[in-house]
């Protein structure tokens, strides 16, 4: 067998183990959400996921937690790959956790990756899951 070849079966039972953990979660948990920020990483998540489901829908959301500094490219790309593909998508605002007085306005054009933990978490409680897939 060429390195190629073993490099690709590697991979493909990588992808098993994960889809196997992900039906798992879902077997076994109540209300799981998998995290989706439209990266590479949270891409091939979802993908998995929707591997290890098919044809059926996903039978949990994807929560988006948006900073409100993204590019009008990624929403685009997060609602067409998200929506589209029929998922139950759920954005949580950095902007309303703010304005909600949850978290400090870190300022003008300042990162707001602090202010997604206390978002997050409050998506988390007000939507009940007991489980986040994130990649």
């Amino acid at each position: 067998m060429t390195s190629e070849a073993i490099r690709v079966e590697e991979l493909r039972l990588l992808e098993a183990e994960s889809v196997h953990i992900i039906r798992e979660v879902v077997a076994e948990l109540e209300r799981p959400v998998l995290l989706f920020s439209a990266g590479k990483d949270s891409i091939v998540l979802l993908r998995l996921a929707e591997k290890a489901f098919r044809p059926a829908p996903l039978p949990f959301p994807v929560m988006h937690v948006d900073t409100g500094h993204n590019f009008d490219e990624v929403i685009e790309f997060r609602d067409r790959r998200v929506s589209g593909c029929g998922h139950n998508l759920i954005v949580a605002s950095v902007q309303q956790s703010i304005d909600l007085g949850r978290v400090a306005d870190p300022g003008p054009g300042a990162s707001r990756n602090r202010q997604q933990t206390r978002t997050l978490l409050d998506a988390l409680e007000a939507g009940g899951f007991d489980a986040a897939f994130g990649g």
